[in-house]
């Protein structure tokens, strides 16, 4: 269990792309390096940036991680602070509780000394196979996730999905101490994903799940508008003789030009399309037309 993910060394990220990719970690010390197997579920809790959820925002620009660390995980939930009269007042009751000298401890529905037992047990002795019947429901699911966008431009499902799919079938499974995976735990891991991926994955501006905004931090629609702001600013600076003009300059022209928002994102994404034709090239906040 990680807590305050966001605020993680460079460094300490770095071992978890290892563990999370490779599922190893490699050790150097006395001079003696060696790799150990790292078999183990990460749980981890971010903050977003200023303490604020932006919901006009990307998961990955409201979080400060990198896009190919955020990708590793199966799941990833929101869970935002909505003012609710019910659940704001059992919250409440719950926190003052604990401040109550004569307080009697809430009753546990299972004694933690069983609960602990019970997944040492499951994960120690069960080890379940992939039934056929499962095999062809995790296809379908798959299958049914890549269509979820409705656009075949977009993707809303990678294989890494599919591979997710599997080690929670997995895992429900084990939860229920069986040693096969049957449909089941197919369709409760499918019902996961997808609501993980209605959070995570969709897209502010379009309404449609992306999956390229967890695996890249950039969306369809985010290439999409800076292909076509290539294509506006190709035939300016084909009109245009030698010269150099500011990035800010470019921005303030390009947004007065098209009558939308064009962000700074977005404008360097185009000048890095025009500068592989060799129309332009960027240095800092200068822009030089060829």
């Amino acid at each position: 269990c990680i807590d305050e993910f966001d605020k993680m060394s460079d460094g300490a990220r770095s071992i978890l792309h290892e563990a999370m990719e490779q599922q190893t970690v490699s050790v150097a010390k006395a001079g003696i390096i060696c790799s150990l197997n790292a078999r183990t579920s990460v749980l981890a809790a971010a903050n977003p940036i200023n303490s604020k959820y932006d919901p006009k925002r990307s998961v990955v620009d409201n979080i400060n991680l990198p896009p190919s660390l955020l990708s590793r995980f199966d799941l990833i939930y929101l869970v935002l602070d909505k003012v609710n009269e019910s659940t704001d007042k059992r919250l409440a009751e719950h926190i003052v509780q604990l401040y109550q000298l004569d307080r009697t401890p809430a009753h546990a529905v299972v004694p933690q000394r069983t609960l602990m037992d019970y997944i040492s047990y499951a994960r120690r002795e069960v080890h379940p196979k992939i039934s056929d019947e499962a095999a062809q429901e995790l296809i379908r699911a798959y299958l049914a996730m890549r269509n979820m966008s409705g656009n075949k431009n977009v993707i809303s499902a990678t294989p890494r999905q599919l591979e997710g799919l599997v080690r929670l079938s997995e895992a429900h499974a084990r939860m229920r101490l069986h040693s096969t995976v049957v449909a089941e735990d197919v369709l409760e891991a499918e019902r996961l994903m997808k609501t993980s991926m209605q959070s995570a994955a969709m897209d502010p501006t379009t309404g449609t799940i992306d999956m390229d905004l967890i695996a890249t931090g950039r969306s369809a629609a985010d290439r999409n508008a800076a292909k076509m702001l290539a294509a506006a600013l190709k035939d300016r600076f084909l009109a245009m003789s030698a010269q150099t003009i500011s990035l800010q300059e470019l921005q303030q022209s390009a947004q007065e030009d098209t009558g939308v928002e064009v962000s700074i994102t977005v404008l360097r994404e185009a000048l890095a399309i025009l500068g592989r034709e060799g129309l332009v090239s960027v240095s800092r906040n200068q822009v030089t037309v060829h």
